[in-house]
């Protein structure tokens, strides 16, 4: 067994070398609890409270900076990986990244797929997706966002993932009820969906508390593949350090059922088709039997949008 953990720094944010020894010291933290691999957010080392590429560019660095060569001080001293999220410049573009460093070095980095909304106009997004052997298992990264495509995570799985890591930030924007009332946020029930779906773990680090214009949520936690919360969700105001024993790879196939041999992929193609698809037999625009909203009857029981008691 192999422990992991979960890093959630929380507000204030304030300059890349503050936020970059914050994570130190929290790094540090997780090791001290016997943490073999720790997860960190996404973009840690800038505030999230953002805009435009000229927000996010003073605080972007190559592969070689001061940021991987911090957490590598750190796995160096402590034989702990890390995985943790910043803004990379990568020649003439930045990138929403992930890193992975262990004692021996920088050793594989994954660029955010699916750009969120304003995204998209400050980082050019990545274009493979990642497995890695670690101290906890095969580790599949994803990013905030990319979390929302169950393509991804599929893929993943069929690639032999038995970790899903990831660094996010997730924030109220668009959230009438970021909270529910056990203190749970939306991402938190998907993360376990994942997990118990796909019998992975499911390791999500966000940060907490207002960035600015921003509210973080928190709820950074650990899920493990038979759905089950392991550790958190965390705080959605406080910095914490989660962990949990990762026990081993959890089998997708038992006499019960099997998860990839179940699948029925023929009927799917509709996935990597591209376009937004229809419901099955539904007409097209103009097709023959197509009813306009305004064609619809009442429901039974009265006039539109009224039904007996």
């Amino acid at each position: 067994m192999s422990r992991l953990a979960v890093v959630q720094p929380a507000a204030p944010w304030a300059g890349a070398a503050t936020m970059r020894e914050r994570t130190v010291r929290l790094l540090r933290q997780a090791a001290a609890a016997g943490g073999r691999l720790a997860v960190l957010p996404e973009l840690c080392t800038v505030s999230y409270d953002f805009r435009t590429r000229e927000e996010v560019a003073p605080s972007a660095e190559p592969l070689d900076g001061p940021t991987v060569r911090a957490w590598h001080a750190v796995a160096r001293e402590t034989g702990m990986w890390v995985l943790g999220g910043l803004p990379e410049r990568d020649g003439r573009d930045l990138r929403n990244s992930a890193v992975l460093v262990g004692p021996a070095g920088l050793l594989g980095v994954y660029r955010k797929v699916h750009l969120y909304h304003f995204e998209r106009e400050v980082f050019t997004p990545g274009d493979r997706f990642e497995v890695w052997e670690t101290p906890v298992g095969r580790l599949a990264p994803l990013i905030c966002y990319d979390l929302r495509f169950a393509e991804a995570v599929r893929l993943l799985v069929l690639r032999g993932a038995e970790v899903l890591a990831v660094p996010t930030t997730w924030t109220d924007r668009g959230k009438p009820q970021p909270w529910d009332a056990r203190g749970w946020c939306g991402a938190a029930y998907l993360a376990a969906g994942y997990a118990y779906g796909s019998r992975l773990w499911v390791a999500c680090a966000d940060r907490a508390g207002q960035d600015g214009g921003v509210r973080t949520l928190g709820c950074s936690l650990i899920v493990d593949p038979h759905g089950m919360v392991q550790a958190g969700p965390a705080s959605p105001d406080r910095e914490e350090v989660l962990t949990a024993e990762v026990r081993g790879p959890t089998p997708r196939a038992t006499a019960e059922m099997d998860l990839i041999a179940d699948r029925r992929p023929e009927l799917y193609t509709e996935l990597v088709a591209g376009g937004r698809g229809r419901p099955t037999g539904a007409p097209g625009p103009g097709e023959p039997g197509q009813v306009a909203d305004a064609e619809l009857p009442p429901p039974p029981g009265g006039p539109a949008g009224r039904r007996p008691l």
